[in-house]
């Protein structure tokens, strides 16, 4: 690991170290917020200029350090990727598991999911393929939903690839939610095209965001063609946890 300058280290040592008085056992509380303003500089980074954007040396330059003295924190980008990964997980509320059933709860993790990822679409195609085993936020999350779906009957061979085919949709909505508000605009074709102009006319005029529109008729196809799939009756959609 690369040693900082004293000065360097100095300032970035400001919210690491550890208070005289016993603590119990873990990591230092100023260990996790210096974490956490890395992962907080690096995630306005991408997010100002995009992934490409994103090199340890440009992180230390938003925390007006040394690169040296950000290696002391943080040992490489693949590290750094998997804090920001936690940061932005922690943001995915999945708490509906406990409360609602499954088909609510599957809505309202999907619709906090794809909100938090609009905000952050940059990181999609990172985070997207990123290995789940640094960041516990994440894993935390996916065992919530899995539990959720486990205590409606979903049967476990079929939990992961049900989680995952939420996650296709939800980060492909995410994306959507970013694109220009002329993405369907025929341009020269114009006049060529009368059903598909004239539905998009019509979504136009009912006011509605066409990207919201999209991901709530999407998730409740996709929601509801799960859980029909596992009960045509639908008994899942109705079991309470």
């Amino acid at each position: 690991m690369k040693q900082s300058t004293s000065g360097d280290e100095n300032r970035m040592a400001g919210t690491t170290q550890v208070p005289a008085e016993r603590r119990r056992a873990g990591r230092p509380k100023g260990t996790v917020l210096q974490r956490e303003k890395i992962a907080a500089a690096a995630l306005e980074l991408v997010g100002a200029h995009g992934y490409e954007a994103l090199t340890m040396s440009a992180v230390a330059r938003e925390l007006s350090v040394s690169p040296s003295a950000l290696y002391n924190h943080v040992e490489s980008k693949q590290q750094l990727l998997q804090w920001i990964q936690e940061l932005v997980m922690a943001r995915v509320e999945s708490d509906a598991f406990h409360t609602l059933d499954i088909g609510a709860a599957l809505r309202a993790w999907a619709t906090s999911y794809r909100n938090v990822f609009a905000a952050h679409s940059p990181l999609i195609p990172v985070i997207a393929i990123l290995p789940v085993a640094g960041s516990p936020n994440t894993l935390l999350m996916y065992e919530e939903v899995a539990a959720g779906m486990d205590r409606a009957g979903w049967p476990r061979a079929d939990i992961v690839s049900s989680i995952v085919a939420l996650e296709s949709f939800i980060f492909g909505s995410a994306l959507d939610a970013t694109a220009p508000l002329d993405i369907f605009d025929p341009g020269p074709h114009s006049g060529s095209l009368p059903v598909f102009e004239d539905a998009l006319r019509l979504q136009r005029e009912s006011g509605k965001s066409s990207a919201d529109d999209a991901f709530f008729i999407g998730l409740e196809a996709l929601v509801n063609g799960l859980i029909s799939r596992l009960s045509p009756v639908g008994g899942l959609g109705s079991t309470h946890n």
